[in-house]
């Protein structure tokens, strides 16, 4: 391997990592952003609602925008951009600015990751193109991870500004790697036909809509608010006419021809499989901490992930190299099963589970990430080359990361509907006739502290058994909520199993193919 290849790898992965990294690490801080914005949480959360919102409609053109500029400008230029939004981002006086900076930001990380990806699927041979995923992996599944974890420390020690200027020696890095080392590759040979503008803004449209119903669906109330309607019938038409005006032009910015292959179609839905996998768990997880484990702080639920995420890291590469001698249905088929026992050990949490327990099935997910990622991509990508490979990359990446907003919007939802209805469940049963209900009543009422709090007319004893009933019953709605979820998750997981079975892929990346019937 020579060394420009190296540097190429390393571009990649420095571009990739920053994108991924910056997609989760704000989270931690928006209640330190809060009381120094003097914002509300409502205000306080287009700052990620706005980046991610930008970022969705970029990713699936960000290959269409590269052969119209050139590679190297528009990769070059999409890191500095990114760069200088973030260091704008950490000098914003005031909330304003910040969304509208982390608007730009969003608009320029959404060229790195498929980027990236096709350059390092580019750089190698096709019986080596599994290692290359490997690299490329690294970043992209240890980023989710890393992100809150690096964020805490970073808010904590340092204040919320530094999460964002922390990109910027990094940044200048990549783009000074990323000019000297990327070729100038245009695959665009009809400059002339010039630029689908309608495509361009039924995309905006259609895709930024929905953005906005998957981030801001739950908070809004769904459909009590006139936005999310009027935006969910605009993210139906958009997209509706955004696919019949893309498979009529003669000059689409995606081209859409492409799901006509089996191997795109059932990729495409596995990588929204594994897009809800690894966010939906990194949504589970953080709400069973709190309400369990209360006196954890942000950086300590963080570093619950990090197991995992260097276990996927140590994974990435033995895999990577299986890829070329093993068949990826197979490697594809092990992940999800090793996925799925990982959200069953779940199902088993209790209020009594501690931090040890919470990382045996984060360890697992870890393995399970590995065995997916690089056969999916490789399964996928190793069909496509040229110009082609560019727009299945930020297909597959616009995919996975809209599935990890349809499945964190969806289980925001569901633990929200499975509390109530659990509350009512329960509270139907806790009366005076039901045997357990009142023993534990009783209990409560000869506690050593209701009697002192009573002896001294803080509280009476009646009062004091009551609430603790009704702490009681609080701990097993949430814990019988969170197992319900976690068997949505399951069956999502285990769902993947359908699109496995269906892709036939006519290349051999992998070992010999297997027919799935």
């Amino acid at each position: 391997m020579n060394i420009r290849i190296v540097l190429i790898v390393l571009t990649a992965a420095i571009a990739s990592l920053l994108e991924i990294i910056d997609t989760s690490i704000v989270n931690v801080s928006i209640p330190t952003m809060m009381g120094n914005l003097g914002a509300t949480l409502d205000e306080i959360s287009w700052v990620t609602t706005g980046y991610m919102i930008a970022n969705s409609i970029v990713l699936p053109i960000a290959a269409w925008l590269g052969s119209r500029l050139g590679r190297r400008r528009y990769f070059t230029s999409a890191i500095l951009m990114f760069t200088a939004a973030s260091f704008a981002c950490g000098m914003a006086p005031n909330l304003t600015c910040l969304v509208v900076f982390r608007i730009i930001q969003g608009l320029a990380g959404g060229a790195l990751l498929p980027t990236s990806q096709t350059l390092i699927q580019e750089s190698f041979p096709a019986e080596k193109r599994g290692l290359a995923m490997a690299i490329f992996g690294l970043s992209v599944m240890v980023g989710p991870a890393l992100g809150p974890t690096l964020g805490g420390y970073l808010t904590d020690n340092y204040g919320w500004r530094s999460i964002f200027n922390v990109n910027v020696p990094i940044g200048i890095l990549a783009a000074t790697l990323a000019w000297e080392n990327v070729e100038d590759v245009s695959w665009e040979k009809n400059q002339e036909k010039g630029v689908d503008w309608w495509g361009l803004l039924l995309l905006c449209i259609g895709v930024g809509s929905l953005q906005y119903v998957l981030e801001r669906g739950q908070t809004d109330g769904w459909w009590d608010s006139f936005g999310i309607r009027a935006c969910t019938v605009a993210a139906i038409a958009g997209i509706a006419t955004f696919i019949y005006w893309e498979l009529k032009v003669s000059n689409p910015i995606m081209n859409l021809r492409l799901f006509k292959r089996n191997v795109l179609r059932s990729g495409t839905a596995l990588m929204l499989s594994l897009g809800i996998m690894l966010y939906a768990l990194t949504f589970a997880v953080p709400i069973f901490a709190s309400r369990v484990l209360p006196n954890m702080t942000a950086t300590q639920t963080g570093l619950l992930f990090m197991p995992g995420s260097l276990v996927t890291a140590l994974f990435m590469l033995p895999v990577g190299m299986l890829a070329s001698k093993v068949n990826l249905k197979f490697l594809v088929l092990i992940g999800i099963v090793i996925g799925e026992a990982s959200v069953l050990v779940m199902t088993r949490f209790t209020m009594d589970t501690g931090p040890t327990q919470i990382l045996i099935p984060l360890i697992i997910r870890g393995v399970a990430l590995a065995f997916l990622f690089i056969p999916i991509n490789q399964l996928v990508l190793g069909e496509f080359e040229g110009a082609e490979l560019g727009q299945v990359s930020g297909m597959q990446n616009f995919f996975r990361q809209m599935g990890g907003s349809i499945g964190i919007a969806s289980l925001d939802t569901l633990i929200t509907r499975f509390s109530a209805q659990n509350h009512n469940d329960l509270l139907y049963h806790v009366n005076a006739l039901n045997s357990s209900a009142y023993h534990a009543y009783e209990r409560a009422l000869t506690l050593p502290s209701g009697k002192l709090m009573s002896q001294v007319g803080l509280w009476n004893s009646t009062t004091i058994a009551a609430t603790g009933l009704s702490t009681q019953m609080k701990h097993q709605v949430f814990i019988m909520s969170f197992e319900q979820l976690c068997w949505v998750i399951a069956v999502i997981v285990g769902a993947g199993l359908i699109p496995l079975a269906l892709i036939k892929p006519t290349k051999r990346s992998g070992g010999p193919i297997l027919d799935a019937h």
